[in-house]
């Protein structure tokens, strides 16, 4: 219908589309909220990660270490370093088939030494400090001592660095 020249249009809110600037606003503040527990999700879950590989990778050089000073242990003929029962060292030597084997700390990381050359026992994800070997008295006639050594991981978790200390006690056969 046309009234003085202009078209009457019919506005009812059923013909609109489209939000309001309010729904707009709860829409946003609701993916807002949404996005941020993700991401506070997310960053926790990479915490708990980088918190187990620091404990697992500990607690694998630890046990290959350990692993590794008993085997020798266990085919050396002796122990040459430290000397004497009561004395403390910062290197271990054993007596395998005529050639010594010396553990000891270099650059951080434990290591084995022979006339193949040297090795190194633990991985890139660690660090040992306090590397420490006391010989003992002969137990039932076999030469003994106490190995000590800390471990650290590289990686920083949440917590900081994983420590973890290892102490054992190996005899010749």
């Amino acid at each position: 219908m046309r009234k003085n020249g202009f078209t009457r249009t019919n506005f009812s809110t059923q013909n609109l589309r489209g939000f309001t600037i309010i729904e707009l606003l709860i829409y946003m503040g609701l993916l807002s909220g949404f996005l941020v527990v993700l991401t506070q999700i997310f960053v926790a879950a990479l915490d708990v990660q980088l918190v187990s590989e620091a404990t697992s990778r500990t607690r694998e050089d630890g046990r290959y270490i350990l692993s590794r000073l008993e085997y020798d242990a266990g085919r050396a003929t002796a122990i040459t370093m430290p000397a004497a029962p009561g004395q403390s060292a910062d290197s271990l030597q054993l007596i395998i088939g005529g050639e010594a084997f010396t553990y000891a700390i270099t650059a951080a990381n434990v290591t084995i030494t022979n006339t193949s050359g040297t090795q190194s026992l633990n991985g890139t994800g660690t660090t040992v400090s306090g590397f420490s070997v006391q010989r003992l008295g002969n137990i039932n006639g076999k030469q003994s001592a106490r190995v000590n050594f800390t471990l650290i991981s590289t990686g920083q978790g949440v917590k900081g660095s994983e420590v973890r200390s290892y102490q054992t006690t190996i005899g010749v056969r």
